[in-house]
């Protein structure tokens, strides 16, 4: 079998094609910011809860401060007076529903809805009130939905969607801040 070797004319092909991806605008994910660069306190407030689902709020905020002090773009501080910006939110939905079953038709995987109406705010200024300060982002209706499987624990559903939002909350959080920082 006979091998060849390419020619040097893919060379500038790449460079060519490299320079042109480079002028379209392609960015690495999670590099751009929309944030402005003077916004460096943040406080996240605990969110409100419109479900009849308890601790929700709670266990989302958490890990929505949590993952903002992962990306060491803000200090997350505890309270607004020290803040530049808030970061504000109301779970309006929660659902889990099954999507998967077994052979003897136990739910085997659930999928996890949360939405939400988020902000994020500067802080008011001196005399000026908190509706007037200026919002960075704001997502009205921001939906996030993620598959949940059970596993083998002879968990009852109760404990299966607390398990399902506790291990949500994180992923949740991931792409709430990602959205963000990115304005989507």
């Amino acid at each position: 079998m006979r091998r060849t070797r390419p020619t040097g004319s893919s060379g500038p092909l790449l460079a060519l094609l490299a320079l042109l991806l480079t002028g379209c605008g392609y960015a690495l994910v999670g590099r751009a910011t929309n944030i402005p660069d003077d916004i460096k306190n943040v406080h996240v407030e605990t969110l409100v809860n419109q479900t009849q689902r308890s601790q929700l709020e709670q266990i989302l905020t958490r890990a929505i401060a949590d993952e903002m002090v992962t990306r060491r773009r803000f200090n997350v501080v505890n309270s607004p007076a020290d803040a530049d910006a808030v970061l504000r939110g109301t779970v309006i939905s929660f659902s889990v529903r099954p999507v998967a079953f077994d052979g003897d038709g136990i739910a085997e995987s659930f999928e996890v809805t949360i939405t939400a109406d988020m902000r994020f705010q500067r802080v008011p200024a001196a005399g000026e009130l908190a509706e007037e300060a200026e919002i960075v982002w704001r997502n009205s209706r921001y939906v996030f939905r993620q598959d949940y499987d059970v596993g083998e624990a002879g968990l009852e559903f109760f404990d299966r969607e607390l398990s399902a939002i506790e291990a949500t909350a994180e992923r949740f959080a991931e792409t709430l801040v990602t959205d963000l920082l990115e304005g989507f």
